[in-house]
C-alpha cells in the first residue's frame, strides 16, 4: 500500500473538520494537534518529524515555508471559506497527492 497523507492539525482548525475527514476515510491515522499552548515553530517541527501536513489558516506558517522546502506540506485555508470547502479541498489532496509530493508544497484550498 502507498504511503498515505497524514495531516497535523493547527489550533485554528475547527473539530469538525477533523471528525468529517474520519468519517470519509480520509484520516490515517487520526490527525494529531499539539498542546495549544506550543508556538508555530514547535508544531511545524513536530509536524516535520512525523512526515505530517499542516492543516492551518495562520499566515505565519506561509512565511515560515516561503523559500524552505524543509517542511512536510502545508494545506492553507482562508477565514472565509467553509467547512465544506475545507474538508473538500483536504479529502481532495489525501486523494491525489502523496506525501512526497506535498513535501516541501503550499496547497491553497
Amino acid at each position: 500500500m502507498a504511503d498515505l497523507i497524514r495531516f497535523h492539525l493547527d489550533e485554528h482548525v475547527d473539530p469538525a473538520v477533523a471528525n468529517a475527514l474520519r468519517r470519509a476515510g480520509s484520516m490515517s491515522p487520526p490527525p494529531m494537534r499539539l498542546v495549544r499552548t506550543k508556538d508555530d515553530q514547535a508544531q511545524l517541527n513536530f509536524a516535520r518529524a512525523e512526515g505530517r501536513i499542516i492543516v492551518t489558516r495562520d499566515r505565519d506558517f506561509l512565511r515560515f515555508a516561503h523559500g524552505s522546502e524543509e517542511h512536510s506540506g502545508i494545506a492553507f485555508y482562508s477565514a472565509n471559506q467553509s467547512l465544506r470547502e475545507i474538508i473538500e479541498g483536504l479529502i481532495l489532496v489525501y486523494g491525489v497527492m502523496s506525501p512526497a509530493e506535498m513535501a516541501g508544497h503550499i496547497e491553497y484550498l
